[in-house]
């Protein structure tokens, strides 16, 4: 039997490169749980099925209704996952005949293709409802007979989350699916404005998710085989909760509480992660802070990645476009992440900082870049750990200052330079530091196999490794890393059986390289630890390789 309504995922909320492998946004599951709760029978299905099989077009249109969630808020180069193009979702619009079409989510802020470039509002054609605000609350509004207008309202959304729940279990990648939380809707930078370039302000002052709320979804979503959660719905993790003021105070009692909360409702989860902190929230709070950073760590699981917005390190750039902090505050706040998350379990350190840097803001100069760059040599320099750098030209959205006020495409030579300097002289040497040769990655899932296969660990901004052996995608292994590139790691799958090793994979092992290949080949079979030895001396993998 057809289908009643179909729910068409045309959204990424980040480059999956660079954030989150497979995933599904709350939006599709409080949508789900709206059709639910109206009597619809619900059929979910990602663009990239839809551009697998076009077969999926005929199916869909023997629906009574189409809801499609679109629109691309990070611009960047995805992996696992690719956001609906504008002439992709027009297409879906033309092509159907039978259902009602309805479409929402960011795409009512604009739509650009890349960085760079403003997005620009405009009707989207092919569609007979567009849903304006929060898709959820604007569907039901539609579906009970009023306008498709929505605001966000948790004591509605809160049930439909819980009743869209099982959703995910028709999510291509399911059970390896990345569950975001929401807990808060707008920022309280914004009662001065906001930054320049940001949406969050179009929602308001901060208004916060009750934790009962939080924990009957993650309960929910349990229950049908979530295991890896992500607390990444907010402009500040550390201010979930806080009081007034544009820069409030931590809560360590509320996200002790949160967190606990979540471990309890998700006793077996495999990941639990959190998303964007305030870098001037740390820098101003330093106490609350650090016993915030503390709860956190407490409950959620290695490899976590604090997201902070620093943008600039120019302090003209800082004032111009209202940012939240100067580069001694996140420097500050760098150290402080680097003192309370830096401990490794498992391997790998607890919880680092990552870095965003917006370029193409208004006041930004040659000198500009200049500064980025000295300021992540003393970063370097300071033998502090960052995770990873973000960087990307702004995509200005209407409504926001940048919109009319920014410096894009003129400095376009210096961006590429401040990338090309940043991947050659800041990621590869921290790469090296935080995933030293010898480091064990558990449950790596591949995502693209070929001669050298391609996977990484569900997380925040999980690292990308390579694996020199064609391996099954959607496979799960562990792997030792034996060398660095600029933004990814090379792996051997764990235990390394040497015997059996391809000749491909064999000059990564340390000790050995291109020169002693042939000798290990020619020796092989090895009965012993000590036979091999002889031929490639002893290294950091010691441990982990079987004959």
């Amino acid at each position: 039997m057809p289908a009643d309504a179909y729910i068409l995922d045309g959204y990424v909320d980040e480059p999956a490169c660079l954030g989150v492998p497979p995933y599904i946004s709350p939006y599709i599951r409080t949508v789900a749980g709206t059709l639910t709760t109206h009597g619809f029978t619900v059929r979910y299905l990602t663009i990239d099925q839809l551009r697998k099989d076009p077969h999926h077009i005929s199916r869909m249109d023997s629906a009574n209704l189409l809801v499609m969630i679109a629109g691309v808020t990070v611009p960047g180069k995805y992996l696992g996952g690719t956001p609906a193009t504008l002439n992709e979702i027009e297409q879906v619009g033309h092509m159907l005949r039978g259902p009602k079409k309805m479409i929402g989510g960011p795409i009512g802020f604009g739509y650009a293709p890349e960085g760079g470039q403003r997005a620009v509002r405009q009707v989207i054609s092919g569609f007979d409802v567009f849903l304006s605000g929060e898709p959820a609350v604007a569907l039901d509004n539609y579906l009970n007979g009023s306008d498709a207008v929505g605001t966000p309202d948790y004591h509605r959304t809160d049930l439909w989350s819980v009743a869209g729940s099982g959703i995910i279990e028709q999510h291509p990648d399911y059970p390896c699916v990345m569950c975001e939380l929401e807990t808060a809707r707008g920022c309280s930078h914004g009662a001065s404005g906001g930054c320049s370039f940001c949406t969050e302000p179009f929602y308001g002052s901060p208004m916060y998710r009750g934790i009962e709320g939080i924990v009957g979804e993650v309960a929910a979503l349990y229950a049908h085989g979530a295991r890896h959660f992500r607390v990444g719905r907010q402009p500040d993790i550390l201010a979930y909760g806080a009081g007034a003021g544009e820069y409030p105070a931590p809560r360590p009692d509320l996200l002790e509480n949160l967190f606990a909360s979540i471990r309890t409702a998700a006793p077996e989860l495999k990941t639990l992660h959190i998303d964007n902190t305030n870098p001037a929230t740390i820098a101003r709070h330093e106490q609350e802070s650090r016993e915030a950073l503390r709860a956190i760590i407490r409950h959620h699981t290695p490899g976590d990645v604090a997201a902070f917005g620093m943008e600039t390190a120019d302090p003209e750039v800082v004032m111009a476009n209202n940012l939240k902090a100067q580069a001694e505050d996140v420097f500050r706040a760098i150290r402080i992440v680097n003192e309370e998350g830096g401990l490794r379990r498992d391997g790998i350190p607890e919880l680092l900082p990552g870095l965003n840097f917006v370029c193409g803001l208004a006041g930004e100069t040659e000198k500009t870049y200049d500064l980025n760059e000295r300021f992540l040599v003393r970063v370097r320099d300071a033998g502090l750990l960052v995770r990873r750098v973000n960087i990307r030209q702004v995509m200005p959205f209407e409504g926001t200052p940048v919109y009319t006020n920014n410096t894009l495409g003129k400095y376009d030579h210096r961006f590429r330079f401040f990338k090309e300097f940043v991947r050659q002289k800041i990621d590869l040497p921290m790469l090296r530091r935080v995933f030293p040769i010898g480091t064990v990655l558990r449950d790596i899932r591949i995502e693209v196999s070929g001669a050298l296969s391609f996977g990484r660990q569900m997380g925040s901004y999980p690292i990308l490794v390579g694996i020199p052996v064609r391996l099954a995608e959607r496979s799960m292994i562990d792997a030792v890393v034996v060398d660095w590139g600029m933004r990814s790691v090379t792996a051997l799958r764990v235990p390394v059986e040497i015997n059996t090793l391809p000749a491909a994979a064999i000059k990564w092992l340390p000790g050995v390289g291109k020169k002693k290949v042939a000798a290990v080949i020619a020796k092989r079979p090895f009965k012993t630890y000590e036979a091999y030895r002889n031929i490639a001396g002893s290294s950091e993998l010691d441990p982990l390789l079987k004959f």
